[in-house]
């Protein structure tokens, strides 16, 4: 099979990005949240975790400790009963309060709009960060989770595994106005169609400009209803 080019590579990006603007046209983060930093904590506690299990926790949460100074003055051992039912909760709530700590100290409680100064925060990645630029300052940027990094990688998008390495490739593809959206559509289809173990292919609309079609897990594409396509008019909570 002939190597792709980066142009007709760019162009089967587009047809893809066409595809899941049809599918998810309200796509955006599935977090609650209200501040930036009620976004920051979220997002800290969804690692390794769904959004759904984040979701039935933070707003206890955010009733306890609703901005990084109410959260700065608490422990960790306060933090973690608020958290429990989310994996990894202790090592997270020592994240939180270290995090909300550093807010007050460093920038008054604010949460900063930069990748450089985000970053340094504790249990603060660059996945993370790209999230909270995003969603909470309208900053284009691809966080590449677990699955925005698979469905790069069927797609013929990304042959990496580094997440960093995934973000720049996928910019090389995608215009920077489409960035945000991208990552959010990318986190529902690979939610809901495109699994990691047993992606259904035979009902999904992406198909035709992907190469992975067929290949991976489940049975080959065939007649049927799409999943996706019942959804086509995707409901996701308000940010508040």
């Amino acid at each position: 099979m002939p190597r792709e080019s980066l142009r007709a590579r760019r162009e089967r990006a587009q047809l893809v990005l066409e595809a899941l603007r049809e599918l998810y046209p309200d796509a955006r983060t599935e977090l609650n949240f209200q501040t930036p930093f009620q976004l920051l904590i979220a997002t800290l506690l969804s690692a390794q975790a769904t959004d759904v299990s984040v979701n039935a926790a933070t707003p206890a949460l955010f009733a306890a400790y609703p901005d990084a100074h109410a959260m700065a003055a608490g422990t960790p051992e306060e933090v973690e009963p608020y958290i429990r039912t989310i994996g990894l909760y202790r090592t997270k709530a020592r994240n939180a309060v270290a995090t909300a700590k550093a807010l007050v100290e460093r920038f008054g409680g604010a949460v900063p709009a930069s990748m450089d100064e985000l970053v340094k925060l504790p249990g603060v990645g660059r996945k993370t960060a790209n999230v909270v630029l995003a969603n909470a300052f309208g900053v284009s940027t691809i966080a590449v989770d677990t699955h925005v990094g698979r469905l790069s990688r069927r797609l013929g998008f990304s042959t990496h595994l580094d997440p960093d390495k995934v973000e720049a490739d996928l910019q090389r593809l995608f215009p920077p106005d489409q960035w945000v959206f991208l990552h959010h559509a990318l986190i529902l289809h690979g939610r809901r169609v495109c699994t990691a173990r047993r992606p259904a292919c035979e009902a999904c609309p992406l198909c035709p400009h992907c190469p992975s079609c067929g290949k991976v897990g489940g049975p080959a594409p065939g007649a049927g209803p799409s999943p996706a396509r019942s959804r086509r008019r995707t409901k996701t909570p308000r940010q508040g």
